[in-house]
């Protein structure tokens, strides 16, 4: 028997975020809490999910975006009520048998409603007096009743099927699973949150890919113009990308866990063929706490928690990571800096926190203003620095790469 329409484009859809993933289906419904062949039966059409859950955490766990998971929900909603109507029974012709006739069903027996040849003759019958009951049915009275009746079977039939296979519609969707997309929060987010996507390493040191000659580039900006200098022009990060993350409750006395932090690479290109300009000759300075470094050119990259200095003394001082969780609350707030490097690949990647509070929880995608970061290695590029005195960029020919160190 062929596959529904629907069941086909949804399990086409599986099939897309289970082959951008790359791991297998053992890998995967491990991580699921299903077996691989019942995951193979889902990307195949085979069958499809009784509930959404099983398939928004797939979802995730390939890195679907918002926008994909929508789509995936509406597609799984249509294959469902295609299953539903598939495994539901043919419906009982309920009229036919509300309808049946009272009398006997044996064709060789005489029709009790028929006139009976042996009586007499009614208009010989004294009119006055009563008339004696008959026995044979009445035709006509019973019609009433016998809709009526109809009308209830088919009302009690429709009810035991919605009973037995409620269905799901576009107006009235399941509610959300624990871990709520942010597109599906109908309350506020307990905490606030902001970026920085502009870090520049101890507030001094950056590269940048752009693509234009040195005599078309202006000079270095200060750090804190740096954002406003990226964007006149067209500039990637350059090896490294630094993100600092701030998260502050709203409450001081209702915490909010964030749990994780995962990295999500959404494509993967060669590195961009620009020339690379540094923002000064070289610069040290203290690394804060809750550090996270990141390797873009793995294939699953983690982020993953760095060991902080503290150079406010005479001596600079190791301070152990502190891996997840963190608490915030209005006055305890968090700064998460991730460092994501990169020497091979011109990568546009994005981050999701996972969080809960007061018996809700979510995962807040962090995007660079709605798009993703972008970093790209800068190996073999032409590299140059700002001369000061002469007012124009050389060539670095003693140039790091920020992904190589």
């Amino acid at each position: 028997m062929p596959k529904d329409a629907a069941v086909e484009e949804f399990a086409g859809l599986l099939r897309v975020l289970k082959e951008r993933d790359g791991r297998s289906y053992e890998a995967l419904g491990r991580r699921l809490s299903v077996s691989a062949s019942t995951l193979h039966r889902y990307c195949s059409g085979a069958t499809v999910p009784e509930e959404f859950a099983v398939v928004d955490r797939l979802a995730r766990l390939c890195g679907a975006d918002e926008e994909e998971r929508r789509a995936l929900e509406a597609a799984w909603t249509e294959a469902d009520r295609a299953r539903r109507r598939a495994a539901s029974p043919a419906p009982t012709p309920v009229l036919a048998l509300s309808a049946a006739p009272e009398s006997n069903p044996d064709p060789s027996a005489p029709d009790p409603t028929a006139p009976d040849p042996t009586a007499p003759d009614p208009s010989a019958e004294d009119l006055s007096a009563p008339e004696a009951p008959r026995a044979r049915p009445r035709r006509g009275a019973p019609v009433p009743l016998l809709l009526a009746a109809a009308v209830a079977l088919v009302v009690f039939a429709l009810a035991a099927a919605l009973l037995g296979h409620p269905t799901r519609t576009a107006s009235a969707p399941d509610p959300a699973p624990a871990s709520t997309a942010p597109g599906r929060t109908a309350a506020p987010l307990p905490f606030t949150w902001s970026i920085d996507s502009q870090l520049w390493e101890g507030g001094c040191g950056h590269t940048y890919l752009v693509d234009r000659a040195p005599r078309a580039v202006a000079p270095p900006p200060v750090a804190a113009d740096s954002g406003a200098w990226a964007g006149t022009h067209g500039a990637v990060h350059g090896g490294e990308a630094l993100v600092r993350i701030t998260v502050q409750g709203r409450s001081p006395s209702d915490a909010v866990v964030l749990h994780a932090l995962h990295v999500r690479v959404v494509d993967r290109a060669a590195p961009l063929p620009w020339n690379a300009y540094r923002m000064d000759n070289g610069c040290g300075g203290a690394v804060t706490p809750r550090h996270f470094a990141v390797d873009l050119d793995r294939p699953r990259p983690l982020a993953r928690p760095v060991d902080g200095l503290d150079a406010s003394g005479a001596e600079v001082r190791k301070i152990p990571a502190v891996s997840f969780p963190y608490k915030v609350t209005s006055s305890d707030p968090e700064e998460l800096l991730v460092s994501a490097r990169t020497a091979g690949c011109d990568c546009r990647w994005y981050l999701e926190l996972e969080w809960s509070a007061g018996g809700r929880t979510g995962t807040l995608r962090i995007t660079d203003g709605g798009k993703p970061f972008r970093t790209s290695g800068t190996r073999g590029r032409p590299a140059y620095v700002h001369d000061s005195v002469e007012g124009r960029w050389i060539t670095d020919s003693d140039f790091e790469q920020p992904g190589d160190r």
